[in-house]
């Protein structure tokens, strides 16, 4: 009989959803475990679009660390050919379309994962995002173990599941009625606060219900989920959810916090410069970015450039919108050169928030950008747009304090924003007492999230105890099954 040998190091695979938003916790999140366990290697399975773009951002970690296999992407008639992320699609209602079709990638990521596992590292754990939920059937079938990444926080996650269980949605008359949370009485929400698609009754027929129903499903029976957060942040809604659900949610963040945000480069591009100058002068700048997905009207994106001009408040602005909205901007840059700056294109959004300058963060409060945004202790003015922002965007003002809300023109939480609201709200969150009040609580809650992640600190230790079991459990496994080899 041949003699057992015990694994060498952690190989972990790696499968993020194709949109940015998605994309780079998962990247932060490899540079986070790489922290903990140096001797481990990470295979990344993307398409070719988004290879190079995971290259690059991975390019810190040694060379013999990453792989990245890239499957080829084969596009519906509803996804135009070349399109493979989310952030490129013509229109965000594509968006449970694009999704549904990345399960023709199942074929080629078991043929992929049939050869790695065959190999002398085969993969010891996968970490893979909700939205793939294809992924779970094929590590099942390999006995690979998966971990579920979605880009959620606990609160919007726990206030979701509860509301859902409890069918609280549907006892309201109207969409601006009240209901109170069973378990956590202090938060009120009406049907404002959750996307449509939330409020969907399921049908065979519909697309999103489908998608729906087929990533719930796949997220009921996995080993785990993974989440970017901190302990301090959102305990009362993680203690409850790990106490009430049987899947453990893990927090081990914030994700950005594995390094710094600095780009390699031999010059500074225009906005850090224009950021520089600023802080020489001794000018606050508020940072102004809705996303890669928002859809902004041309009523409302005249709005917002009226209301940053009359605000006086100086701003960087980047401005991701379709190239027919350019006439609605129109001689404002021209106008705003000495208040303003606008970037057309992509930034490393951790590097302008980390600059000293900016002291304000006008923001559709996606959850990557709203702990972005605290780890930098820059205050939110929160508009949120899609999705579950309308619950980050009330977490931030209503249950963390390190932000305001854009005031509408009825009040509502997703009504229209005239100028006049955005410019004294943006006045407000940069120069008023509120605004001072958020600044002050956010930069007490920075210091928090960076402790989080160091050593002794909650997420650090909550990462690896997570690793520690998933070694153990990838250990027995392999033993197993080298004794029946060995037979």
């Amino acid at each position: 009989m041949a003699q057992s040998t015990s694994p060498k190091h952690l190989h972990i695979g790696l499968f993020p959803f194709m949109s940015k938003g998605h994309t780079i916790p998962i990247l932060h999140l490899t540079k986070l475990i790489h922290n903990h366990r140096p001797q481990a290697t990470f295979t990344i399975f993307t398409t070719p679009a988004n290879e190079p773009f995971i290259l690059a951002s991975l390019s810190s970690l040694p060379p013999n660390t990453i792989n990245t296999i890239s499957l080829p992407f084969s596009t519906t008639d509803d996804i135009p050919a070349g399109v493979e992320s989310t952030d490129q699609l013509p229109s965000i209602s594509l968006f449970h379309s694009f999704a549904l079709a990345t399960a023709k990638l199942q074929p080629l990521f078991e043929t992929a994962l049939e050869y790695i596992q065959k190999s002398q590292n085969p993969i010891s754990f996968l970490i893979s995002d909700g939205f793939l939920y294809w992924t779970h059937e094929s590590a099942s079938q390999f006995n690979i173990t998966r971990l579920v990444f979605y880009g959620m926080n606990m609160y919007a996650s726990t206030i979701s599941m509860i509301v859902s269980q409890n069918g609280l949605l549907s006892r309201l008359n109207s969409n601006d009625e009240l209901i109170q949370v069973p378990d956590f009485p202090r938060i009120k929400l009406s049907k404002y606060d959750f996307d449509p698609t939330f409020m969907m009754k399921f049908d065979s027929q519909s697309q999103v219900s489908d998608f729906l129903m087929k990533c719930g499903k796949s997220v009921s029976t996995c080993n785990g989920m993974v989440v970017n957060s901190f302990y301090e942040l959102e305990q009362p809604f993680i203690d409850y959810s790990n106490s009430t659900q049987p899947i453990k949610s893990w927090c081990v963040g914030p994700f950005c916090m594995a390094d710094k945000p600095t780009l390699e480069r031999s010059e500074k591009p225009l906005w850090i410069r224009w950021l520089d100058k600023k802080q020489s002068e001794g000018k606050p700048v508020l940072y102004v970015a809705f996303g890669s997905q928002a859809e902004i009207s041309d009523e409302q994106l005249k709005e917002i450039a009226i209301g940053l001009e009359k605000s006086g408040v100086l701003f960087l602005w980047v401005l991701r919108i379709k190239s027919k909205q350019e006439n609605v901007m129109e001689g404002f840059e021209e106008r705003t050169k000495e208040q303003g700056l606008i970037v057309r294109g992509w930034v490393e959004q951790r590097e302008i928030l980390a600059h000293e300058s900016v002291q304000g963060f006008l923001s559709h409060c996606g959850w990557n950008s709203a702990l972005e945004s605290i780890c930098a202790g820059v205050p939110i003015l929160a508009w949120p747009m899609m999705a579950e922002q309308h619950l980050n965007a009330k977490m931030v003002d209503e249950e963390i304090n390190v932000g305001l809300r854009v005031e509408t023109c009825d009040g509502l939480p997703r009504g229209f924003v005239k100028w006049e609201g955005l410019s004294k709200m943006v006045k407000e969150l940069m120069e008023g007492e509120m605004g001072k009040k958020v600044r002050m609580n956010v930069k007490k809650l920075s210091e928090v999230a960076k402790k989080s992640v160091e050593e002794g600190g909650s997420s650090w230790g909550n990462l690896d105890t997570l690793l520690n079991e998933l070694e153990i459990g990838w250990i027995k496994h392999v033993m197993k099954d080298q004794k029946t080899m060995d037979i």
